[in-house]
């Protein structure tokens, strides 16, 4: 089967990767089910890569009903190292308007009916999530980003903030105004559907992740702007959705060239509870993709 060394997860608004070459569509299967969708694998600047939509194309899944076991198995099984995450988020703070770009480094995970993890039934493992963002996978992330903003036309309005953090919730409603309230005084910085469990079982995979979060309103807490509806939020992340696939191309390009160390490609080495030769057969078959 095809290898890729960078996986993209396009989210809301993010159906299908322009920049990749010779595409071809991957129809996989898992441990855990099918993935949301086919896994189209290619090359861009000559890495080998491959994209995902979470919610499938047609936007046909809701957040709680993404397979996420299932896709990052599958981006493991292809031997994913790098995982770049875009997702539409609403923004908690002043400074992070509409347009912009967030690269969050922590997150709050606030949903309540996902399965968070590829172990259980067998096997034990407790990986560390005190900094669930790869650090060097967004610096290069960074660097990409920067570098197609300095190429756009002037006046374009888009900022870069590195760092913040991420409150993930159930949805697929949008927040009470009460709730919105909490998660500023929590100190979160954007808002999103997705990236939980995704960070979670990235890491369980020992796959170096980061998030590309594309502002696209203000949820509701704010007093002069209007409140987030489902409308205002994909017409924002269109607007932003040519500059979105540059980023990651770019990103692609460094990483393939780069190839940074990262904790995370070896996050079961202290995390496995239970060695695998302890484990039945049946649990090491299950997991054999995820074991060092």
């Amino acid at each position: 089967m095809t290898q890729a060394l960078v996986g993209i997860i396009g989210g809301s608004g993010l159906y299908q990767m322009d920049a990749l070459e010779n595409a071809q569509e991957q129809v996989m299967d898992t441990p855990w089910g099918a993935p949301s969708d086919v896994l189209v694998t290619g090359n861009v600047h000559g890495v080998p890569a491959v994209f995902l939509a979470r919610h499938a194309r047609g936007h046909r899944l809701l957040p709680f009903e993404v397979p996420y076991r299932a896709n990052i198995h599958a981006m493991k099984q292809l031997g994913v190292r790098y995982l770049v995450s875009v997702s539409a988020v609403g923004s908690l703070r002043e400074d992070f308007k509409p347009l912009d770009m967030v690269l969050p480094d922590q997150f709050i995970d606030l949903t309540k009916r996902r399965d968070s993890t590829f172990f259980g039934k067998g096997a034990v493992a407790h990986v560390s999530m005190a900094q669930p963002v790869c650090p060097a996978t967004a610096g290069v992330l960074a660097r990409a980003v920067r570098s197609v903003l300095a190429a756009d036309a002037p006046g374009h309005g888009v900022t870069l903030h590195e760092g913040g953090t991420y409150v993930c919730i159930e949805g697929p409603q949008f927040s009470s105004l009460a709730e919105s309230r909490w998660y500023r005084s929590m100190g979160a910085g954007v808002i999103g559907m997705t990236n939980m469990p995704e960070a979670k079982l990235a890491r369980e995979a020992q796959i170096a992740y980061t998030t590309l979060a594309m502002v696209t309103d203000f949820d509701c807490w704010h007093p002069r702007e209007a409140q987030v509806n489902a409308n205002m939020a994909l017409a924002n992340l269109l607007k932003n959705a040519g500059r979105a696939q540059q980023v990651v191309a770019e990103a692609i390009r460094l990483l393939g060239a780069e190839q940074p160390a990262s904790e995370a490609h070896t996050a079961l080495h202290n995390a496995l509870v239970t060695q695998p030769d302890a484990m039945a057969p049946e649990v090491r078959a299950r997991l054999a993709a995820l074991l060092p």
